[in-house]
This record gives structure tokens, sequence and C-alpha cells, in this order.
């Protein structure tokens, strides 16, 4: 039994491409909550047409970071601290299950990652921090073994990301947050399970509490 195909019209990297490049101005906060946004204007922008900025769009509005406006069109998704607070439960305690499974996996100890990360925390770029922080906690999960780990993971980060973007842009990071990370690397590097997982978790939780009280304040002034 043979199905009939359309044939496609759109290249999928272009829609991806547009897809990661509206993410990152959403996340940076250059497109800011409850901002509309029209697909000529992000069209022209991009230098694309219509389509794929359509496509893309419709992959936003699933996945949460694009809602409807008042009337009609589109709107940034407003940022909402108690349900980012929700966010965060889960992924502390995906990303102690991820710490547990990676001391069996080998892990190593990198310290030029933590090197990194310290760097991005001094120089006070936003987009830098973010990175950076993704970058230590993604290592975590490829050690873990487990795709489905990192794969849930990823839901979360597209809105975490969206809120550190709002929050770094009033207020420096935790000056402990590496100083966390390195404490993590090092448990997971010695195989200690139990220390690296209560690192962790203990990491998550303090990191939504602090989250979610500065997206409050920066709610609060605007």
């Amino acid at each position: 039994m043979s199905a009939e195909l359309h044939r496609l019209e759109l290249a999928p990297d272009l829609v991806d491409q547009v897809y990661r490049a509206l993410v990152d101005a959403i996340s940076s906060g250059a497109f800011a909550p409850g901002a509309r946004i029209t697909q000529e204007e992000l069209a022209a922008q991009l230098a694309v047409s219509r389509q794929p900025v359509l496509q893309a769009l419709r992959l936003l509005k699933k996945d949460g970071l694009v809602a409807d406006a008042p009337g009609r069109g589109l709107q940034v998704a407003p940022l909402d601290a108690k349900w980012l607070a929700d966010v965060y439960q889960v992924r502390g305690a995906l990303d102690a299950l991820a710490a547990r499974l990676a001391c069996a996996a080998g892990f190593k100890y990198d310290a030029e990652l933590i090197a990194r990360g310290r760097r991005a925390a001094k120089s006070g770029k936003v987009a830098a921090m973010i990175d950076a922080d993704i970058e230590f906690h993604a290592s975590i999960y490829a050690a873990a073994d487990n795709p489905l780990i990192e794969q849930s993971a990823q839901l979360h980060w597209r809105h975490i990301r969206r809120a550190m973007g709002a929050v770094l842009q009033h207020s420096e990071l935790r000056s402990t947050v590496w100083n966390e990370h390195e404490a993590i690397a090092r448990a997971i590097a010695a195989r200690d399970a139990r220390r690296a997982e209560a690192l962790m978790r203990g990491h998550g939780e303090q990191a939504g509490r602090h989250l979610q009280a500065r997206l409050s304040e920066v709610l609060h002034a605007q």
C-alpha cells in the first residue's frame, strides 16, 4: 500500500532558522511580553517570505511563546511568575535525575566549561550568561545517556530562557551560581550520586525561587 504525499514547498531548515531567530528575540527581551507581532514585519526584518514566518509562528504558539492578541493578530505571550515556578519544579526533578545517572556514565569534570561560565557571568552580557547556563546543564543531560531527559528539558528551557532574559536585564546573575555548578560537576565526576543529586535539586529549587522573586519584581515595576 502506498500513500500519496503532497510536495513540500518550504525548506525545513529555513522554518527552523526563523523559529530560532524568534525564540532568541523573545528570550533576550528584544520582543517584550505582550508586544504585538505580524507576519509582514517579521518577514521584512528577516528578509524571508511570509510562509516560513507563518510556520514558525505556529510552532511558537504551540510552545506557548506566542498567543492570540486581544482583537486579532498575535502577541508575545505574557510572563507568569507562578507558572514559571511550576516549570522549575519539573526541571529540578529532571536535573536531579540527570545528575544521578551521569555519575554512572563516566562524566568528566570540565574546568574550561566552568571557566567559560564564570567569564560569562562576569561579563554581564545576558545572552552569554544564558548560553553558558544552558551549556552546563546540557553537558549533564548528555552524560546521563537518556535522550528523554534532554528532550523533556528542552521544552522547559525555552520558557526558562525567556524569564532569565527578562530578569537578567534588571539584576546581576547570582554570584554563587557557578560555585554551585562547579560543586555539582565535581560530585558527578567523583561518582557521588547522592551528593550530586542533592546539590542539583537544591540548585534548581534556589534558582526557581530567585527567578520567581525577581520576575515578580520586574512584572510589578512594568
